[in-house]
């Protein structure tokens, strides 16, 4: 099946079984080191799981780990040029859930977004990103606990689908000959143009996972966040969608904000999940002076792009920030930075987004005993002020440690 994978002898396949995952004791799950930091994080991150999996389940669990390939050190597997290998555009949908680390991205000239391409390539449609406080972790605001949500972006769509024409080039010549003597508009001819594509399908799918995750985990409101007043076939048909897609597959479920009101006095009946909408600009202030209000927040692609990162420096950065780019299955779990090159082999930087993202995997196959493990002993070890250089010179009386040595600190601290 694969030109340059090796796959376990050991392990089983996570299978899909009608509307649910089967997942073994022993997974095979495919990992990515990534570029830069890639190789540093991810090998704390992997001492940190496999720990707290031997921790809570002894030997009747255990993680079968696989590598494949992407961005740099493709390039050093399959040749030059090869940042993308057909193999790990394979394994991930075949082996259902994998994981991966920070993978460069060329500004301007170069290649394509490699997280860009597995999205679309792969249809993982939902980046899925918890944004909650690690006790201990020093944040910016006076109450980072009152923040916990689960940020649901369309990753697909919109300015991300990378539709785009440079200045000055025929092509776009064609597309504003089009645009200023077809469509009546008046863009100026010095310009460059790009296309932002929202459907009914990629909305009401992102929409359905949202929904979902609120009801199994019994959260009591999902927003959409769009920007629907200036945009109002795009990100304004984002939102109507979504309502849509509640009143329809969620009616039993779902209270709109205005039924709230109108038929409710403003008090959600028991089991209901209201649903409602804000204006991305407004969005932004409630995250910071209203944040408990929040749950579940749904976006297209730029806006959960931004969102995302602003409710991150609420709880201490990107460095504490996990993530996943999900299907309707299939699941891969990454760090949500980026690769900080000037930091790379020198066993320096902080691996929490990564060991967080790891969490998530652990939550996503069923493994919660495991998961809270780690959220506790992580939290216990930056109490403890045992921590990277990035956290240290926020705290007074800490303790400079590298990037192996933390994760050490974490699996010990494992209860």
């Amino acid at each position: 099946m694969f030109e340059k994978v090796q796959v376990p002898t050991a392990g089983q396949k996570i299978t899909i079984d009608g509307d649910r995952l089967r997942i073994p004791d022993d997974p095979v799950i495919p990992f990515i080191e990534g570029d830069g930091i890639g190789p540093d994080i991810w090998a704390a991150t992997q001492h940190v799981l496999d720990a707290a999996v031997a921790k809570k389940y002894g030997g009747d669990r255990k993680i079968v780990w696989m590598e494949i390939f992407a961005g740099d050190k493709a390039q050093q597997v399959y040749g030059e040029g090869v940042v993308m290998p057909e193999d790990t555009l394979r394994a991930i949908p075949e082996f259902v859930v994998a994981i991966k680390g920070p993978l460069t991205t060329p500004v301007a000239g170069g290649y394509r977004s490699l997280n860009v391409t597995m999205r679309q390539k792969l249809d993982l449609y939902a980046c899925v990103r918890p944004v909650r406080w690690i006790r201990g972790v020093p944040s910016p605001v006076k109450h980072p606990e009152k923040l916990n949500v689960v940020i649901f972006r369309e990753n697909t769509e919109d300015v991300y689908a990378g539709i785009e024409w440079e200045q000055g080039t025929a092509e776009v010549g064609r597309v504003l000959e089009f645009l200023n003597t077809e469509m009546g508009r008046n863009i100026r001819l010095d310009s460059g143009v790009g296309v932002k594509p929202i459907s009914v399908t990629g909305t009401k799918n992102i929409a359905r996972k949202a929904i979902r995750y609120a009801r199994d985990r019994e959260l009591p409101t999902v927003t959409f966040m769009h920007k629907g007043n200036i945009m109002k076939f795009t990100e304004g048909a984002f939102r109507d969608w979504g309502y849509e897609l509640a009143r329809e597959e969620f009616a039993d479920l779902t209270v709109s904000e205005a039924e709230l009101w109108d038929k409710y006095e403003g008090r959600a009946p028991e089991g209901k999940i209201v649903v409602k909408d804000r204006i991305a600009d407004s969005m932004f202030q409630q995250i910071l002076l209203r944040p408990d209000e929040y749950n579940v927040i749904v976006t297209p692609n730029l806006n959960g792009d931004y969102i995302s990162d602003a409710a991150a420096a609420q709880v201490g950065g990107l460095g504490m920030a996990p993530g996943a780019n999900m299907g309707d299955f299939v699941a891969l779990f990454e760090a949500t930075h980026g690769t900080a090159p000037k930091y790379a082999g020198q066993d320096k930087v902080n691996p929490s987004s990564l060991i967080l993202s790891g969490v998530m995997m652990l939550e996503y196959l069923g493994w919660q005993e495991a998961a809270d493990a780690v959220v506790e002993a992580m939290s216990k070890t930056i109490q403890e002020k045992h921590v990277t250089y990035d956290l240290a010179r926020q705290m007074e009386g800490a303790t400079t440690v590298k990037t192996s040595a933390y994760g050490a600190r974490i699996a010990e601290n494992l209860a």
